[in-house]
Parts: structure tokens; C-alpha cells; sequence
């Protein structure tokens, strides 16, 4: 194993490695916001459409 760290500077390499997983997760989470069924910042505060508001009581 430490003939690879010979081939590739470690601290290259773990600053790449984190920038793709960084880029990688922001990529996932965006696709998920541009689906219906996974967007969780349009669900969060949905509220169900009422076609007839009942009328207030008043006493």
C-alpha cells in the first residue's frame, strides 16, 4: 500500500477525493430537489387545498 502513496502526493489525492464526493453529493441532493416525490423543500410546508373554507363560528 505505501508504494501507491510513491505514485500519488497524499494530500493531492485526499483534497481531489473530497472534492468529488462534495461535488458528487451536491449533484445527488439537486436531483433529488428537481423530483416531485423527494423534494423535501416544497413538501415541508404543503397544506391540503380546502375547495370550500368552512365559515368561522362566531360567539
Amino acid at each position: 500500500m505505501y508504494k501507491i502513496w510513491h505514485l500519488f502526493d497524499p494530500r493531492r489525492a485526499l483534497i481531489a477525493l473530497f472534492g468529488f464526493l462534495a461535488v458528487l453529493g451536491l449533484l445527488i441532493h439537486f436531483i433529488l430537489l428537481s423530483t416531485a416525490n423527494f423534494n423535501w423543500l416544497d413538501t415541508a410546508y404543503a397544506k391540503p387545498i380546502i375547495s370550500n373554507p368552512p365559515a368561522a363560528i362566531r360567539r
